[in-house]
């Protein structure tokens, strides 16, 4: 399937006070609260809104951030520039809303001691990080007594999502965006070194078939190769539960938001159980 979207503007560097501003803006105008989720290892940033508690809860989950100042220099805080997941989430009118960020993006360095380059980088994906992620999760869903749990990730949080639903069994619904679903098979198209210290999406493919997913894949992307996609599909068997979506007009970070309440509006695939 393809969608034709169109891309606008550009983006410059914010500060990261200037960075956390801009979510907490995007929050107030849009009815969303912010919290702190401590986890065994981070204190995680999250921004909610809830009005059906009892009914599925909807989690969407940030990208790597920003992550390198050029190729080959890592930031010193992964806050995003540009929060993709957070502007998506708040398109979406469910009535149970959650976005939340990866560790170290928006919590300030002193008040998370844990906070360090690899778990920006080479641990972006590590047990560690996901573990806490999961328990993030069930923190939501204790706090929010969800029936269920839908998962959408961008970019890296696609990864993020996929590794914590092989963890779940209350998962209803999986949506990646622009989404890194084979890091090996990126970091190979980039040339750059595999993440050793992290765990692989493509790797548990096969042990969340039955979930329904819809993968979302922007064809004016440049960072999230062809290649990736194909590797998660392959391994995800022929019986799995998944669609691909390809969006004309969209790269990695523009195209999706303007687009997200018709996309939201695809069907999953109907699969046998």
């Amino acid at each position: 399937m393809t969608i034709v979207f169109f891309l606008a503007g550009c983006l410059t560097v914010p500060s990261v006070s200037e960075r956390r501003e801009n979510a907490d803006r995007i929050a107030r105008e849009n009815g969303f609260t912010r919290i702190s989720i401590r986890t065994v290892s981070f204190i995680l940033t999250a921004y909610e809104k809830v009005n059906s508690p009892g009914s599925l809860v909807r989690i969407y989950i940030e990208g790597d951030g920003y992550a390198f100042v050029t190729r080959n220099r890592v930031s010193w805080d992964p806050t995003p520039r540009n929060p993709v997941a957070f502007r998506l989430a708040v398109q979406d009118d469910s009535a149970n809303i959650v976005y939340l960020a990866r560790p170290c993006q928006y919590t300030a360095h002193e008040k998370d001691v844990a906070c360090d380059f690899p778990y920006w980088t080479s641990a972006r994906f590590s047990d560690e990080v996901i573990r806490s992620m999961e328990m993030a999760v069930s923190s939501i869903v204790e706090k929010t007594q969800a029936s269920g749990v839908e998962l959408i990730g961008y970019s890296g949080g696609a990864a993020v999502a996929v590794l914590i639903a092989e963890r779940r069994s209350d998962v209803r619904s999986i949506r990646s965006v622009a989404g890194n679903l084979d890091s090996d098979a990126v970091n190979e198209y980039h040339g750059v070194t595999p993440l050793s210290e992290s765990l692989n999406p493509v790797d548990s493919a096969e042990k969340i078939k039955q979930i329904p997913q819809i993968h979302f894949s922007g064809l004016e992307d440049e960072i999230i190769p062809e290649s990736a996609l194909s590797s998660f599909v392959r391994r995800s068997g022929p019986e799995a539960c998944l669609e691909i979506v390809r969006v004309r007009g969209a790269d990695h970070e523009m195209g999706w938001v303007e687009s997200w309440p018709e996309l939201l509006n695809i069907p999953f695939k109907v699969c046998n159980k």
